[in-house]
């Protein structure tokens, strides 16, 4: 055993498109928004044209896979009907799959009936699910049947409520127990394939992300592969006093952090950038020898 395999004491694969996956080396999650509100690229990729530079782009800088979202989930975003949802995503979908029939697709949704839709129309291959199930009773079950990686984050409340004043008695034990929760539920209904997302900016105050960054490894006890969405959200750019457009260089540094505390998988707007942090920190890991 070597030092990496020390290291990451989790389950390190996954299986997307038939074959396995290796997570010993962190992996980069490219976000493609089709949507008109997301708090930093919303509106941005509304035509096909659009969207496939944008893809084509994270491809090229090393993007691993891509995570596909027509939900909102801003603080305060505003809920849309599940057909509009669907609606949204087809073309982005229908673009990747014809261009680039190799790359493994996420989509982030929380409604089965999506999570059924995109797998079997456009094989899809994981399920990202910021409500971690609790907000449609037939996911589970659904991503079970589908046989597809499913990712489960932690949220306080909903993205309408998320962010009114965030309490917890104790934060690290409060999402410990929502994941061994879940879990058990999740492993019960047959799905095998399990990310954990610890939900930063997801009905958390600056602090409390700040917190679950600096013992992102207590999540280990899980022995999943845990991926971090840190890119450019508030939480960076309140304390550096700029926005979300300014947040790069923040975001790259909290990537960094990340890394070096266990993430797998990065979730990312900026592709290159978060291939560098990674090369660079399993370089500081794992030197080689000589």
């Amino acid at each position: 055993m070597n030092d990496k395999d020390t290291f990451f004491s989790k389950k390190n694969t996954l299986r997307l498109r038939g074959k396995i996956t290796e997570l010993s080396d962190p992996k980069i999650m490219g976000v493609l928004n089709v949507t008109p509100d997301s708090f930093y690229d919303g509106g941005r990729y509304t035509n096909k044209q659009l969207i496939i530079k944008k893809v084509s782009q994270m491809i090229t800088e090393g993007a691993d896979m891509i995570d596909v979202g027509a939900f909102s989930s801003r603080p305060g975003a505003v809920p849309i009907p599940e057909n509009d949802e669907i609606k949204r995503l087809e073309p982005a979908l229908d673009e990747i799959r014809t261009n680039y029939p190799d790359i493994p697709i996420s989509v982030d949704t929380f409604r089965a009936g999506v999570a059924k839709y995109v797998v079997k129309q456009y094989d899809v291959n994981i399920i990202n699910d910021i409500f971690a199930g609790t907000a449609d009773d037939n996911m589970y079950k659904t991503i079970a049947d589908l046989g597809v990686p499913y990712i489960i984050m932690h949220m306080k409340g909903t993205p309408q409520n998320m962010q009114k004043n965030p309490v917890y008695d104790n934060l690290m034990k409060e999402i410990i127990l929502f994941f061994s929760e879940r879990l058990r539920h999740i492993r019960h209904s047959g799905i095998h394939d399990i990310i954990i997302d610890p939900g930063f900016g997801f009905g958390k105050t600056i602090e409390h992300n700040y917190t679950i960054l600096r013992q992102l490894d207590a999540f280990k006890i899980f022995e999943l592969p845990v991926m971090v969405g840190l890119s450019r959200k508030s939480f960076i750019y309140k304390v550096l006093k700029t926005v979300p457009e300014e947040s790069l260089n923040g975001t790259t540094v909290l990537n960094t952090i990340a890394l070096i505390n266990g993430a797998s998988i990065l979730r990312v707007h900026d592709v290159k950038e978060a291939k560098e942090a990674i090369r660079l920190t399993q370089m500081y890991l794992y030197p080689t020898n000589g």
